[in-house]
């Protein structure tokens, strides 16, 4: 045999597995106890690595075993690469059970003075392998995006139904009718949206929040008007300046009012429909276990069960 010419064959994990029992024990009967095999087939496979190889790996004598040159070379590197292996394999158990890997998360502005800071916090501590990329984006981002396919999960308010998403309410909150502090309506206790029937009122366009959008104009036709909209705001804290301002009058959700904006007055809306909902909300065909993780811990935090409406 000319092991000086290797075969050109590919050898297996199990001529590494074999190879490191012998050259740990130095000893083919006791690497064949070890491995659990008759002594032949093991002395076999090692035929087949130094054929594969094209190089002895053991000075073989009936006193003694020992490595040659190529073998200690080798014997390193079958460490490396079994324990790779073995990495690899807890890297995707890990995977599947939702213990590793990245998760893009977006979330509504006012999203961030609920729970979810708290959720955050509590899955980077149960599951520090997962990498979360979050993201500040309106609802309607939200939803082109989970579509698209560049979101794993969307925290939304007011989701319309859509038969590409799966959507789980986890929180409902108040509307608040939101005026400036020296609005006759600012030293009341509450407000009726009929109240504002001949005010301007400063809006967010129907892409930015088309639920929440349509809401506020149902809670206005229920009340019988259409709101005068003077101005719309693409953000947040701009409508809110605007309202402080004088502007005008806007509808938003209550925790909105945690922003502590100066010379602004959030009034209660008697109605019992004057409610906002947030929703996760994440492709069907997309749902892996790192999802259902993340999932579990906003139902755990945010106190709602899936299934909600």
């Amino acid at each position: 045999m000319n092991l000086a010419a290797p075969s050109g064959l590919p050898f297996e994990l199990r001529h590494l597995r074999s190879f490191l029992a012998v050259a740990e024990e130095l000893h083919f009967g006791r690497a064949a106890l070890r491995l659990g095999i008759a002594q032949p087939p093991l002395s076999q496979q090692i035929i087949q690595l130094e054929e594969r190889i094209g190089a002895k790996l053991f000075e073989r004598t009936q006193r003694r075993v020992a490595l040659t040159d190529a073998g200690r070379v080798l014997q390193v590197e079958a460490r490396r690469i079994l324990a790779a292996v073995e990495n690899a394999g807890a890297l995707a158990r890990r995977a599947a059970r939702g213990e590793t890997g990245q998760l893009r998360i977006a979330f509504a502005a006012t999203v961030m003075f609920h729970a979810l800071p708290r959720i955050v916090r509590s899955f980077r501590e149960q599951f520090p392998g997962v990498y979360l990329d979050l993201r500040e984006m309106a609802s309607g981002a939200q939803l082109a995006a989970l579509r698209s396919g560049d979101l794993d999960i969307g925290f939304v308010r007011e989701p319309l139904p859509d038969p590409d998403l799966e959507i789980e309410v986890v929180l409902r909150e108040p509307l608040m009718i939101t005026v400036e502090g020296a609005h006759r309506l600012a030293k009341k206790k509450r407000a009726a949206v009929a109240d504002l029937a001949n005010e301007p009122f400063v809006l967010f366009p129907s892409e930015i929040a088309p639920g929440l959008y349509l809401q506020v104009m149902r809670l206005c036709g229920d009340a019988g008007f259409s709101p005068r909209v003077v101005e719309t705001s693409r953000e947040l804290y701009t409508t809110v300046s605007l309202v402080a301002a004088g502007v005008g009058v806007s509808i938003l959700p209550a925790s909105v009012e945690r922003l502590g904006w100066p010379n602004v007055r959030y009034l209660p809306i008697p109605a019992r429909h004057a409610t906002t909902r947030v929703a996760a909300a994440w492709r069907r065909d997309r749902r892996g276990p790192t999802v259902d993780r993340f999932l579990s811990v906003a139902r755990t935090m945010m106190g709602e069960g899936p299934g909600l409406e």
